[in-house]
This record gives structure tokens, C-alpha cells and sequence, in this order.
């Protein structure tokens, strides 16, 4: 399921297990292990700290130095600048992912000295728990971890810091998570299954999505694109006003808000792309007023800067940081943590986008996302985004593993486009995305 436990979470099931010399012996072997695959032989200083970290990295360099490599254990309080800089590899078994206080003076100048650095569980100095940088931390070429990743693998900056990622399984009983009960994952296809269709299914079986459209139509008409790619068996985009003739198979209705409310089989809606804050904020009322399922995004979100009680009632809300900070407050340095404190507060799964996209449910299930490409930063793909999730939802997908689904397979679609890739280009995409998912 790739559960993600949080620093005190691994602290317990290391406690749980009971069994710290047998786990020592095989992380300091699955690091040495991962080092021969990466590095040729050469000269390695292994930079041990006083706890289970250090004792991973001197099991490390006794496999190593086995094997014939020249291996040198110094402890962090004996070593120096020089003794660092002279290394051709420097294994960082300091501080692991447990982190308390931030890394600075001596430990800093230590660490900054290395030139090629694998660290032993997370980069010395970087929180585990958030992936922030706690003072200073070094930049890894490869990093090892045991059982289960922590949020800092995945959380930016410190899946950048953290480089290769190596998981290695250690002997650790998979009981451990029962006793542990994470409520974290890695976003991906073990966390959630498609819909799959019936055989004897008819377009309204699979769910009928409504987009509000406004001054800028291209945004909602991506929403539309993407929900219909998605599955969806009915799209409409509903406008105030005859706009640019939508393509052939996508249903354009100027009906007043109230009278397409009339209509039971419109549940899933999309409000926010392009519709402009004046009439978002009226027609999301509308719509919750209605009883509707709603993915609120864009002019919708900041039509409730500073009230996010307007927002209760709403199924999914896909802020980017500048959106979460209007209504919200800024997110902070723990991303995780205040995605749940506003899932939590509006009962709705918050998707906080972004390269490492964090979704949050009201029941504080989270789960975060490593699949986005950078070239999905550009105009219109957030757009995207929410005309997935609502196909999903109308597909009835419950709200997280809809958003968690949409999420991903956004990611997927911007890797198969590639560099340059244009928001309009993903909803074509999204058809390859999904066939690489088994069906239940």
C-alpha cells in the first residue's frame, strides 16, 4: 500500500519490534548493498553520529570495507573539515529522519565539506517529518531508507536533498503497521482502483458533470475536455451567454443556474475555472445551497479569501499555494499538516497542488503525490486537474480516491506529454494514462 510513517510513527514500530540489533545489522547491509550498486570501489569516510544512525553507518562500512573497499568510521565530534574533504565518498550517518534541532557550526561545515554523499535514512539536517531544512543539510546522490518512506522523501525540498532514493526492506514485521495505524501514503494506483464499466452501462450510468463557464471560457472548457477524456458520460458546459461553439459531442446550455438545477441527474459540478470571482462566489452558494457535488477551484476558492466557511459543503477543493494562502492562511512549512488542518475544518478533501501535491481528507487520511513533471507548471493544467476529479466523482468514486485517481493521472498524462507540453494537451493524454491501470 506504500504507507509513509512519519518519524514518530518509526520510532514506535522500531520500539514495537524490539529487535534493534538485528534491524541495525541488516540497514547498515542494505546500504552497503546500495553503494556498490551506485559507486565503484573508492575511498569512503563513514561520519557516524551517537544514536541508530551512526551504528547503520558503521555496520555499513565494516560490509563495505569486506568487500575491499578502503572504509574510515570517524565519529561526527571527532572529525574534521579535512578528514571529510579528502574522501572520495562520504556516507552521512549523523542524523536521520527524527531530527529535533536544527544542523549548524561544526556538523554544517562537516557536512557541506563532502563532495560525493549518500545518506543513511534522510540527509543530516533534513526534517522528516515536513522536508524542510533544518539549519543546513547536504545534498545526497543517494539516499537509503528502511520499511517505509517518511513525508520528507516525498516533500519538497527534501526530495530534491535526498536524490536517488533507495527503500529497503529490513526484516521489519509488516504487523508493525497494525500497531502503528499510519494514516499516510504514497499516491498511486495501490491506493485506489478506477471504475470500471458495466457491460449493460448507458452514458448517464457513468455520471453527468456540468462546468460553470464565465469571461475566460478556455478554462472551463479544459475542465470539460479532461472530465469527458476521464470517463464522464455526459459533459455540459453551461455559459450565460452563447460563446465559441463548443466541439462536437459537448453540450453548451445558456439556461439560467436555477433551471439546471431542476435537473437530478446534474449531481457533479465543477465551479471556478475562468468564471470570474463575482459570479463564483454566488453560484458555489447556489450549488451548496442545492445539495450539489461540487469541485471547487480557481475564481471559486478566492471568492472565499478570508471565509473558508464558505467552502463547507463542497466535496473537493484543489488550491495552489497562492489560493490556499488567500482564504486559508499561508500553509506554512509543514504542507502535510495544513492540507489536514483545512480538510479537517471544511469538510472538504483538500488537493494542495504544487510538485509534490499533498491530498487531505475531513478523516485525516493523506496521501502524497511524486508523479508530476516540472512541465506541468504552466497555464490552464490545474483547469485540468479539476474536470478529472469531477468525472471520477461522477464515475462515484468517493471524494479522496477521486482526487487521489485524478492526481495521479494527471502526473502520468504530463510525463507522456513531455517537454512543452500545453494545458490543451493533456486531456488526450489522459486515455493512455488510465490503460495502464488494472481494473478491479
Amino acid at each position: 500500500m506504500e504507507e509513509i510513517l512519519t518519524p514518530a510513527e518509526m520510532a514506535r514500530a522500531d520500539a514495537w519490534a524490539n529487535d534493534t540489533p538485528r534491524l541495525m545489522e541488516a540497514a547498515g547491509r542494505a546500504v552497503a548493498r546500495a553503494v556498490k550498486r551506485k559507486f565503484p570501489p573508492c575511498r569512503v569516510l563513514v561520519l557516524a553520529g551517537p544514536g541508530n544512525n551512526g551504528g547503520d553507518g558503521r555496520v555499513a562500512a565494516r560490509y563495505l570495507a569486506q568487500e575491499g573497499w578502503p572504509v574510515t568510521v570517524i565519529s561526527v565530534a571527532a572529525a574534521t573539515v579535512d578528514d571529510v574533504a579528502r574522501a572520495d565518498l562520504v556516507i552521512d550517518a549523523v542524523f536521520g529522519a527524527g531530527l529535533s534541532r536544527d544542523v549548524t557550526g561544526p556538523i554544517a561545515a562537516l557536512l557541506a565539506a563532502a563532495g560525493k554523499l549518500v545518506a543513511v535514512d534522510v540527509p543530516s539536517g533534513l526534517d522528516g517529518l515536513t522536508g524542510q531544512v533544518r539549519g543546513f543539510a547536504p545534498q545526497a546522490e543517494l539516499t537509503v531508507t528502511f520499511f517505509r518512506r517518511k513525508p520528507g522523501h516525498l516533500l519538497y525540498p527534501g526530495r530534491a536533498l535526498c536524490g536517488e532514493i533507495v527503500l529497503a526492506q529490513i526484516g521489519m514485521p509488516e504487523a508493525v503497521l497494525e500497531h502503528v495505524n499510519p494514516r499516510t501514503w504514497r499516491n498511486g494506483p495501490w491506493l485506489w482502483r478506477l471504475p470500471a464499466r458495466a457491460a449493460t452501462g448507458h452514458k448517464y450510468s457513468s455520471g453527468d458533470v456540468t462546468v460553470l463557464s464565465g469571461a475566460m471560457p478556455g478554462a472551463a472548457r479544459l475542465a470539460c475536455a479532461a472530465a469527458r477524456r476521464s470517463g464522464a458520460g455526459m459533459v455540459t458546459l453551461s455559459a450565460d451567454a452563447t460563446i465559441i461553439p463548443p466541439e462536437a459531442g459537448l453540450i453548451l446550455r445558456t439556461d439560467a443556474l436555477e433551471t439546471l438545477l431542476e435537473d437530478g441527474r446534474r449531481k457533479i459540478w465543477v465551479c471556478g475555472p475562468g468564471l470570474g470571482v463575482a459570479q463564483a462566489g454566488a453560484k458555489l452558494a447556489a450549488l451548496i445551497a442545492a445539495g450539489k457535488t461540487i469541485v471547487a477551484d480557481a475564481d471559486a476558492l478566492t471568492a472565499c479569501a478570508g471565509a473558508p466557511d464558505k467552502l463547507r459543503g463542497v466535496a473537493v477543493i484543489t488550491p495552489h499555494d497562492g489560493e490556499f494562502s488567500r482564504v486559508f492562511g499561508a500553509p506554512g512549512a509543514d504542507k502535510l499538516a495544513a492540507a489536514r488542518r483545512v480538510a479537517a475544518a471544511t469538510g472538504a478533501v483538500c488537493v494542495l497542488k504544487g510538485a509534490d501535491t499533498v491530498i487531505a481528507a475531513p478523516d485525516s487520511r493523506a496521501a502524497i503525490n511524486d508523479n508530476a513533471p516540472v512541465w506541468l507548471a504552466t497555464g490552464g493544467t490545474g483547469d485540468v486537474l479539476s474536470g478529472i476529479i469531477a468525472a471520477l466523482l461522477a464515475q462515484n468514486m468517493p471524494p479522496f480516491e477521486a482526487a487521489c485517481a485524478a492526481v495521479w493521472l494527471h502526473g502520468a498524462s504530463g510525463q507522456m506529454a513531455g517537454p512543452g507540453l500545453l494545458a490543451e494537451d493533456l486531456p488526450a493524454l489522459i486515455p493512455a494514462a488510465i490503460s495502464t491501470i488494472s481494473f478491479p
